[in-house]
């Protein structure tokens, strides 16, 4: 299945095909299968699928199937061997992490941050 367009939820969503539109929930769980192009904004996210965009979650996991080419902002992540992610890592520091459109607009560029490009392990 493919949707093109935004998805904004105040509940939780299992994402399992492709998404071509933002994604801001409270807890996403990303299928090994699936596909986004957008910025996904959550409480929290299990990434097991690839996504192409900015990536802005309270509690971050990424799957050793996860693929992600974008900036990701975390309060806490875990990244399982084996998986991917390229773009600027920001640490959040305790800030409040809105579901909301807001909040997938990325950093401005001039903050620091670190660049991982490669798999973790």
């Amino acid at each position: 299945m493919v949707v093109t367009g935004n998805l904004t939820a105040t509940a939780d969503l299992h994402i399992d095909g492709r998404i071509e539109g933002d994604v801001a929930c409270a807890m996403l769980i990303q299928g090994a299968d699936s596909h986004i192009v957008g910025a996904v904004a959550a409480d929290s996210a299990r990434i097991a699928g690839a996504i192409e965009g900015a990536v802005r979650v309270r509690e971050l996991i990424v799957e050793r199937s996860a693929r992600i080419v974008g900036d990701v902002e975390y309060e806490s992540i875990t990244i399982e061997q084996g998986g991917h992610v390229d773009g600027r890592m920001r640490h959040l520091g305790g800030v409040a992490v809105p579901a909301t459109a807001a909040a997938l607009a990325g950093p401005s560029g001039d903050e620091p941050g670190l660049r991982i490009v490669g798999e973790a392990g």
